[in-house]
């Protein structure tokens, strides 16, 4: 069987049709190479040999004995089964016991007089040494030699577990792979012979057998070592390859033109840049000036200056005379942006308008909700260029929007856009304008390299200065109500300092947010079913809530609310008034996650905050303290103390460091999610590779790589390298890797 082909055979020709279809159904299992790198989760250790009489309290063992005495006991009113089972061994004795359906099997193997070896951890029970569920053998006692070899076998030897599902466990899944094992054999190895040799590798083949079948813990260690870079390796490569066509696109530079729009508008800011906004702008302008498209991720803590920096980026590209557009996720953040930057850039914004610069230009904003009229002026202005600058949601995606020259694209909150979004709009360049990718949720190194991979990096991590600390506090209303109570007296103390305050909910809590309203009993089964178990309530919604607080807690002063159902005017209207000082507090869902400025804004009440993420808490905090008074957050849970989520609360309270939190955000959520949605719901191709543990492994594969290409770009002299890709990179992912 040549070297490939093993891997490609259907696992229907070799384990029969039954196992085959669960694997391909619930573990999407199909082929041979699938079902070798289903790699084990873990390993049992099974112990070597132990008298009954040494048993050491938890700790693995494998005892060999004989069963004395069975018995199947009832209990629970008879609901309940168990299974006890008395063993001997001439030195002591041990009680083994099997609950509900694993009772079965050992009641009809395990007859007194029947010799076995048991494997389990030892613990006790009513002062009784005991075994539960242990995994068993039995011994033949007529072949003692037989008996000898099968106690050596079973002995001492890891034990690995596997992935499963309901229909298939671990053990059988085992047995399948022992029937796979002899093609490793096949296995085609990425990793150039002078690699592998320079950091002393196990062959590839070798790292299979010892992960599937390890003798010792050092097999274990050397095979997920080996493995883990593979999958690093090949990944890095593959988006080295990205980044390196990439360079090989044409893009028209654009570079800073002396006395334009960019430095008029430097010259008219009333503060100097940080050194990181600086550092940054630089590492831009540098791309900008270079005939390939710049492709670069900016992640920036919330507040640090993002929007600053791209609008440079954006003037810059305008004094080169080309248009550059932004994309925003939400009309609410498209409306704010374009507040912001036109105030940022004054008349220097009204190009060609009564009262503008003559070096100005036209900021124009562009949502699906604009009237008609307005619409197509805006357009009017793209495609003469009249507009150098468009602020839009995915309106601008739209094939009517046609631009003079679209030079750069920059993208807000990039985990929020389908890449296909980017994308279409990226293609409305005359050839590929320039790409400026923001995010303010911080993304720990190693996700950035792998998810991102294809998009240099750049980090703003100082804030402005006149910034004020936030002081966030987790506010336990169901253990204790008066905390509570204290923290709308908090919000009302702050109003009455001439401040103002947010309170997120999770839900709107209009009909079309429950579709409810059509039948009362609905309604009320909810509501009992909230009372009983307030876990199984709905969120807490911004209209019940704006109202018990202008009923109750906050009467008399000014509460307003914003959600992503209202209209466009409205939302405008009162965020404006917000903006203004003229709304005392705004009780708000997460439109106002990012990119809402108000400075006045001290203090914001985040209700059943366990229901958001950390990064979301975190952005949302992000919000206050935007001035010079310092800013208050507090985090209301009726979460269990003892809860995940509440760690997750006291995690946010604790720390101000996005990056930190994302850290810690990746490890409760484990890598899967973060890659899962991050590819668009390709499965990942990482099994064993952890991006929170690995950092060292994907750093060094991602250099190894971008040598390996920079020196062979088509891979023609790694033929195996080319095909392990060809396999990695199926369409999909091929895609997802296309649009980062």
């Amino acid at each position: 069987m040549d070297r490939v082909s093993s891997f490609d055979e259907p696992l229907l020709k070799l384990l029969g049709g039954a196992t085959a279809k669960v694997m391909a159904e619930h573990l999407d299992l199909h082929t041979v190479g699938d079902l070798l790198y289903h790699y084990p989760r873990r390993y049992e250790e099974r112990g070597k040999l132990t008298a009954l009489a040494d048993l050491p309290l938890d700790e693995h063992v494998t005892v060999v004995a004989q069963v004395a005495d069975a018995r199947i006991l009832m209990f629970n009113n008879g609901r309940g089964k168990r299974l006890e089972v008395t063993l001997t061994d001439g030195s002591g004795r041990l009680q083994l016991v099997f609950f509900g359906h694993g009772v079965h099997k050992p009641h009809k193997e395990l007859l007194p007089g029947r010799q076995a070896m048991f494997a389990g951890k030892v613990s006790v029970f009513n002062r009784k040494m005991q075994l539960a569920h242990p995994t068993y053998q039995l011994l033949d006692a007529t072949d003692a030699d037989e008996a000898t070899e099968a106690v050596d076998a079973f002995a001492g030897r890891l034990l690995p577990i596997y992935p499963a599902c309901k229909q298939l466990d671990s053990w059988r899944i085992a047995k399948a792979v022992d029937a796979v094992l002899p093609s490793a054999q096949d296995a085609v190895d990425p990793l150039p012979a002078s690699l592998r040799e320079g950091r002393g590798f196990t062959p590839l083949p070798e790292a299979l057998l010892k992960v599937h079948r390890p003798q010792t813990k050092a097999d274990v260690e050397d095979a997920r070592a080996r493995l883990k870079w593979d999958e690093a390796f090949v990944l890095q490569v593959a988006l080295a390859r990205r980044r390196y066509a990439d360079t090989q696109l044409p893009a028209a530079a654009r570079r800073p033109v002396a006395d334009g729009l960019l430095d008029a508008f430097d010259a008219k800011l009333p503060f100097t840049l940080t050194e990181g906004q600086e550092k940054v702008s630089k590492e831009i302008f540098d791309d900008l000036a270079t005939e390939h498209p710049m492709h670069r991720l900016l992640q920036g803590e919330v507040g640090s200056g993002k929007t600053m920096v791209a609008l440079r980026a954006m003037l810059t590209v305008v004094d080169a005379g080309g248009q550059a557009a932004m994309l925003a996720p939400t009309e609410v953040l498209a409306q704010q942006h374009h507040r912001s930057i036109t105030e940022m850039m004054g008349e220097l914004a009204e190009g060609g308008m009564l009262g503008g610069s003559d070096r100005g230009t036209k900021v124009v904003l562009l949502t699906g909700s604009m009237g008609m009229a307005a619409r197509r002026q805006a357009l009017l202005d793209l495609v003469t260029g009249e507009a150098g600058i468009v602020i839009g949601t995915h309106a601008l995606i739209e094939d009517k929007v046609q631009f003079h020259d679209l030079g750069l694209v920059v993208v807000d909150e990039q985990h929020r856009f389908g890449v296909e979004q980017r994308d279409a709009l990226r293609s409305k360049g005359k050839q590929p304008p320039h790409l400026l990718v923001m995010t303010a949720t911080p993304i720990p190194r190693t996700v950035a390299m792998t998810v991102f991979g294809d998009l240099e990096t750049s980090v703003l991590d100082q804030l402005p200065a006149g910034r004020s600390p936030i002081a966030s506090h987790v506010v336990p209303a169901k253990d204790k109500p008066h905390f509570l109570s204290r923290a709308w007296e908090r919000v009302r103390e702050e109003v009455e300092n001439g401040h103002q305050a947010y309170v997120v909910c999770p839900r709107i809590g209009d009909d079309a947010d429950e579709a409810e309203g059509k039948g009362g009993r609905k309604t009320k089964a909810k509501k009992q079913a909230a009372d009983e178990d307030p876990e199984k309530r709905p969120p807490l919604a911004v209209l019940e809530i704006a109202d018990e607080l202008r009923k109750g807690a906050l009467a008399g002063l000014g509460v307003e609310v914003l959600h992503g159902r209202m209209h466009p005017d409205d939302k405008d209207d009162v965020m404006r008034r917000f903006a203004a000082g003229d709304v005392d507090v705004l009780v708000a869902t997460t439109v106002i996650e990012v990119g809402v400025n108000v400075p006045n804004a001290t203090a914001m009440v985040i209700m059943d905050a366990d229901r958001f993420g950390v990064s979301q808490l975190h952005q949302l905090r992000g919000r206050v303290g935007r001035g010079s008074a310092p800013g208050l957050c507090l985090l209301v849970s009726e979460a269990h103390e003892a809860s995940p989520a509440r760690a997750r609360l006291s995690a946010v309270a604790a720390t101000l460091d996005g990056f930190e939190l994302s850290r810690i955000d990746l490890e409760q959520r484990r890598e899967g999610d973060v890659l899962g949605q991050a590819q668009s719901g390709v499965r990942s191709s990482l099994r064993m590779l952890t991006v929170i543990d690995d950092e060292e492994v994907i750093a060094a594969a991602r250099e190894e790589a971008v040598a390996v290409v920079a020196a062979d770009p088509e891979l023609e002299h790694l033929p195996e390298l080319r095909t392990v890709l060809a396999a990695l990179l199926d369409k999909d992912r091929e895609e997802y890797l296309d649009k980062g």
